[in-house]
């Protein structure tokens, strides 16, 4: 039989021998109890009682370190998962302004590529204008030197002007 057992064993013989003892003449809250088997009773009692005190204190403080050593893990899983949980947002926070600068970048490139094509367009414009302008006097000039040059010889006896073909507008090439 275990500590405990007995204990409760001896407690139940003691409360048998009080509420078996004959009552006392005086009133029915006393009566007369074998003394020397209720002191061995309470002997028996006392020398049982300090290891069950013993083996309580050793469960409760068994308990209590599983309960702290719960409690560290539980802390310790607590801290890993908010410094996992801050790397997320972190991560997710970076990922955001990476998104955000690489869209302002894409913005930006493209109206940076749109504007360089307007320039080259207009680059392009101007230049065909220019070299049309500087033609069309070159022209003009050449014209109005071989007037000269055919009015000089018609007045030169015995030279013939030259019978050159007739002039023509330059052609312009086709666009693809």
């Amino acid at each position: 039989m275990d500590n405990g057992n007995a204990v409760q064993s001896l407690i139940e013989e003691l409360y048998e021998l009080i509420s078996g003892a004959r009552w006392f003449p005086v009133g029915q809250s006393k009566c007369i109890v074998d003394r020397t088997q209720a002191l061995d009773i309470i002997d028996q009692i006392r020398t049982l009682m300090p290891r069950e005190i013993a083996e309580a204190q050793r469960l409760v403080a068994g308990r209590m370190e599983f309960i702290t050593n719960a409690k560290r893990e539980a802390e310790t899983i607590r801290r890993t998962a908010e410094e996992r949980s801050r790397q997320l947002v972190d991560e997710q926070e970076v990922l955001r302004i990476a998104k955000a600068e690489s869209r302002d970048l894409m913005a930006n490139a493209t109206g940076s590529a749109n504007e360089l094509r307007r320039s080259a367009a207009r680059f392009v414009g101007d230049t065909l204008r220019e070299s049309e302008t500087a033609l069309s006097e070159a022209l003009k000039r050449i014209s109005v030197s071989r007037e000269q040059f055919d009015s000089a010889l018609s007045g030169v006896p015995g030279v013939a002007a030259p019978e050159l073909p007739e002039r023509s507008e330059p052609a312009v090439p086709e666009a693809d």
